[in-house]
């Protein structure tokens, strides 16, 4: 295996699409190779995930600065590997996981860890002259020949979404095509029902004042309807319920009604079977392990069960999930564990139980488009960047369409 020597690893803060701080990492090698590479941060972050450092300064940023976390990047961690020889991307990710050695990296913070984790792997793609994309698919060792679906978000509420996706769409611009087509039916539906100018949330989407989920379901079939195509034929729904975050007291509150985990498995079952839905995401919360399983059972042949709180990208919780059958599909969020060889494990249990994969964005995300690489290099069967409406969402589907432009490859069909 090649081996790279960092001779420079620099960091500085930057801010994210809602103006709250992140980390930008620089990493050149010696042979002269350089790359940089920017972190997302999330709104609705599970338990389990990888800690951010934040200064905690209410005077700055209401405390959510990242000046302690650039200067453990300038600082001890630059220390530590500046003038080393990695082995490849895992003794590289290794050496950064033992030297902050805190629980869910809270000591160095995951932010600075995965900053150089990623500005890393970019530096040794240069260096080896080799596409992003097909680098990330060498440290899997396997070659990708389709692109990831697109699942574009559509409509949100609270800390929950909707989303679309074009499942008959053979290419990214098509797919893309597509999407603005029903986010412009799904503007004006929203415009004339409501009164409103478009107000849009962290990721892009729309945010209209539903009366209820139900009510955002409905109006997102209907401008499927509106722009002329078909529900579940051409374009379907994925739901983001992010249930962890109105679930309290074995309650899950929910359009002013405190519902019981078997109430709530219910409500998604009925929606399910009345809506053209195919994948749903976080139906429960985080903890509701006694109902997770209920709920494959029920939904899993016509719908994704996909874990975001659940699981955390991190392995212990796959695996706990694989073995409850808990879901089916993993949404891998890179920062959620930190650091690129730990999202690959998680990647890797994922397949090995027949599980899909969606990789997917932060709501605090960059205009770095690595996110779109590493979908394509990973063979992820979906990718959720967000809405078509932002500059750091549109970085990366406008890398999916340059990678389309140099490959040719297909969407992946839906199965």
């Amino acid at each position: 295996m090649p081996v790279s020597t960092i001779a420079a690893l620099a960091a500085r803060e930057i801010l994210d699409c809602r103006g709250r701080p992140t980390v930008s990492a620089t990493c050149r090698l010696r042979r002269g190779a350089i790359a940089s590479a920017s972190v997302p941060s999330g709104a609705s972050t599970g338990k389990a995930e990888s800690r951010e450092l934040r200064d905690g300064d209410p005077k700055r940023y209401r405390g959510l600065g990242c000046r302690q976390a650039v200067a453990n990047v300038n600082g001890e961690i630059a220390r530590a590997v500046v003038g080393s020889d990695f082995a490849g991307q895992a003794a590289l990710d290794r050496a950064l996981i033992d030297l902050d050695g805190a629980p869910q990296k809270a000591r160095l913070g995951s932010n600075a860890l995965l900053a150089v984790s990623i500005a890393f792997a970019r530096a040794v793609a240069r260096e080896q002259r080799a596409p992003f994309y097909r680098h990330l698919a060498s440290l899997l060792g396997e070659k990708p020949k389709n692109l990831p679906r697109l699942t574009i978000n559509l409509l949100s509420g609270g800390k929950h979404a909707g989303g679309q996706v074009p499942v008959s769409a053979k290419t990214i611009d098509e797919s893309l095509a597509t999407a603005f087509d029903v986010y412009q039916a799904a503007a004006s539906l929203v415009e004339s029902r409501y009164g409103m100018r478009l107000l849009t949330a962290d990721e892009g989407g729309l945010a209209p004042p539903c009366e209820s989920a139900e009510a955002m379901i409905r109006t997102a079939v209907e401008a499927i309807e509106a722009a002329g195509y078909l529900p579940g034929v051409e374009v379907a729904i994925a739901l983001d319920v992010a249930a962890s975050h109105f679930y309290s007291g074995g309650r899950y509150h929910l359009d002013g009604q405190a519902l019981a985990p078997e109430e709530m498995m219910a409500r998604v079952m009925d929606w399910v079977s009345r809506f053209p839905i195919v994948s749903v995401e976080d139906a429960l919360a985080e903890d509701d392990w006694e109902h997770w399983p209920m709920l494959r059972e029920a939904i899993a042949e016509k719908a994704l069960v996909v874990g975001d709180d659940l699981l955390c990208t991190n392995p212990g919780r796959i695996r706990r999930a694989i073995d409850a059958r808990a879901c089916n599909t993993l949404l891998l969020k890179v920062n959620q564990i930190g650091t690129l060889s730990e999202a690959l494990t998680a990647f890797r249990m994922a397949r090995s139980a027949r599980w899909q994969v969606t990789a997917s964005a932060r709501s605090g995300e960059t205009e770095d488009n690595w996110l779109a690489d590493l979908a394509v290099g990973w063979s992820a069967d979906q990718i959720k960047v967000g809405s078509i409406t932002q500059s750091e969402r549109l970085a990366k589907y406008n890398r999916l369409l340059a990678i389309e432009a140099e490959t040719g490859w297909a969407v992946r069909s839906w199965q």
